[in-house]
């Protein structure tokens, strides 16, 4: 695909999310390439154009097209698919083999604990940092991470989870910290909701279904406080850098309840 302003040949355009042009490196600032877009009106959502890079061709998560009125597309799909999949067996493992097992439940019951118990949270999570950037005029798009999928199965079997299966990229002109912060923060957030919806099951239900609630809670809140590490890479980074105060207020209570979860 050829830059709209100076005909230079790029595999991997940047586009415009005030005019919808597409453009080199070199152009792709307003200011660049003369933007005919209103500036002062606010961002709208471009879909970015097909390109001949692929996720399989660059580290880049690629941005391929998604169909009218669909906000997935098919890459997304099989994405968060497979690292669903691969999250849920990882937890399995790590509950059936660790020394912190429940030996009283059979591996098809643990089974269930750890699709129902850690999916919802993980797919919630990066569905929220998706539709808060498509709030903003982003385009935004979770990839997984084949090397974080190999981690978290490796480590599930010492007992514990590296759980970095992927990330939801998104990009877009002038990205302001405070956006960046809010976008990540939404994650952790949405961790806590779901959360405290698996909190009736764990005081009032009983049998497997207590499990489930223990389990979702327990994880929710260990994935909320994991990527509120700050980290780089991790949402706590950019949350942290954008309001420390808002870091603290988040991560102390979490760390607090995942201690207790421990102590208990």
């Amino acid at each position: 695909m050829k830059c709209d302003f100076c005909g230079q040949e790029e595999s991997l355009p940047f586009v415009c999310n005030y005019c919808g042009g597409a453009f080199c490196a070199d152009h792709r600032l307003p200011e660049a390439h003369r933007c005919k877009g209103d500036l002062t009106q606010k961002r709208t959502l471009v879909v970015p154009p097909t390109t001949t890079i692929t996720w399989s061709d660059s580290n880049y998560p690629g941005s391929p097209m998604i169909k009218p009125g669909s906000p997935f597309s098919k890459v997304e799909v099989r994405d968060i698919l497979i690292a669903y999949l691969s999250l849920g067996v990882a937890f399995f493992i790590a509950l059936h083999f660790s020394l912190l097992a429940n030996t009283q439940l059979d591996p098809f019951e643990v089974l269930g604990i750890a699709f129902i118990a850690v999916g919802p949270g993980f797919v919630l999570h990066e569905l929220s940092h998706k539709f808060t950037a498509r709030r903003y005029g982003y385009w935004a798009e979770f990839r997984m991470w084949p090397l974080g999928l190999l981690l978290a199965l490796v480590t599930s079997l010492l007992g514990f989870i590296f759980a970095a299966p992927g990330a939801t990229y998104y990009s877009g002109l002038n990205v302001t910290k405070q956006e960046s912060g809010r976008i990540s923060i939404t994650g952790p957030l949405t961790n806590v909701a779901v959360a405290l919806v698996f909190v009736p099951l764990a005081v009032f239900a009983g049998g497997l279904w207590m499990d489930i609630g223990f389990y979702g809670v327990f994880f929710n809140i260990w994935l909320a406080l994991f990527n509120m590490l700050p980290i780089a890479m991790l949402d706590g980074a950019k949350v942290f850098s954008w309001s420390k105060s808002r870091w603290v207020l988040l991560f102390v209570p979490l760390a607090i309840a995942f201690f207790f979860f421990l102590g208990g």
